[in-house]
């Protein structure tokens, strides 16, 4: 049997202030295989996002790690996991995120600028990449001359940049009405058979996350799945 593609075991996250300790993830073991699109659900403040955050290294555990293809992510230094967000990870928010004083293009391609790539050859993948989202007429559009839709389209765009095996999403259409959730789902679903990518969402929309292979659900610190209806 095929090992998963990431794998968390006994993760564990708390806050403390002056007066309380807050125990948002309690010994959370998860697995997501490779091309499998899983949903968490649970209520704000519940960790999700944290979750999330550990998963894709950009916050750490109290205890507990994360492992990709069976490599400790928590045992690699910040640069190294860094390099590694860069390669294998895609992450899209419920805010874009887009940087208002470039185009479509230029913000897709924004990784590979930062990596150093040639200039020309990223914004050519760029826009074949704006072509696969639907935005072939949009590439040199600024984000605020984009619909709130097409601007969440772009920001997918950029999480492909660098054909990660995955991404995370974090209440993806949070700010979109039905029609571009369901757009957005269906853009999800192509990139998944596509590509293979797995897709980790959190979302609170229970319909959005029966589409996908997998419900999880977040509560009081533990993770657990849901039957779909």
């Amino acid at each position: 049997m095929l090992s998963p593609l990431f794998k968390c075991e006994n993760i564990c996250k708390q806050y403390t202030d002056a007066s309380n300790t807050l125990q948002i993830l309690n010994n959370v073991n998860f697995s997501i295989k490779a091309g499998e699109k899983v949903a968490i659900l649970g209520a704000s403040g519940s960790g999700k996002s944290t979750l999330l955050h550990i998963l894709g290294t950009l916050d750490n555990p109290d205890s507990g790690d994360v492992f990709y293809n069976d490599q400790s992510l928590f045992s690699k230094s910040k640069k190294q996991q860094a390099l590694f967000r860069n390669a294998e990870l895609g992450f899209v928010y419920q805010f874009h995120h887009l940087l208002p004083e470039f185009s479509a293009a230029e913000n897709v391609a924004m990784p590979l600028f930062i990596k150093g790539d040639n200039h020309q050859k990223s914004l050519i993948k760029a826009k074949d990449l704006l072509v696969k989202v639907g935005l072939q007429d949009r590439q040199e559009h600024r984000p605020h001359q984009l619909s709130g839709g097409e601007r969440q389209r772009v920001a997918i765009a950029r999480a492909l940049i660098n054909q990660p095996a995955m991404i995370f999403a974090d209440e993806p259409t949070g700010n979109l009405d039905d029609k571009n959730t369901a757009s957005i789902y269906e853009l999800i679903s192509d990139i998944n058979k596509e590509f293979k990518t797995s897709f980790l969402l959190v979302t609170h929309d229970v319909q959005l996350a029966k589409k996908m292979d997998r419900i999880m659900y977040l509560e009081n610190g533990q993770l657990r799945m849901l039957e779909k209806d």
